[in-house]
């Protein structure tokens, strides 16, 4: 089981990133998946949320900015970033979990210039 984020990079304050998370050896629409984020000193924190129903839910500092969602076709679970703040730069993970069973990508970094 392989979950492989990427699309991170270095960008403006207002510009945009598109992360992408794709699973090998899990098939992501059995799971629920999340993206979160750690900042230097900081605790990881959920960001987004995309049920195996397809709700998502997101932490109130990227809400209207930020949108998940999963193409199963493909097996990618996306986060769409919009309006890029300095306070996003972290290293964004992306997770399946499913009954108690966690599976966490490697992490991408973003950062967000001022």
């Amino acid at each position: 089981v392989q979950l492989q984020a990427s699309g991170g990079g270095l960008v403006q304050t207002g510009e945009s990133l598109r992360l992408s998370c794709a699973g090998s050896g899990i098939r992501l629409s059995l799971y629920s998946m999340g993206w979160y984020r750690q900042a230097p000193g900081k605790q990881r924190e959920l960001v987004a949320t995309f049920t195996r129903g397809g709700s998502t839910n997101y932490v109130d500092s990227v809400e209207g900015r930020f949108s998940i969602s999963r193409d199963n076709a493909k097996n990618t679970l996306y986060l769409q970033m919009n309006s890029l703040k300095p306070e996003d730069t972290a290293v964004y993970y992306c997770k399946a979990y499913l009954r108690g069973v966690e599976h966490w990508g490697q992490g991408t970094q973003v950062t967000v210039s001022s």
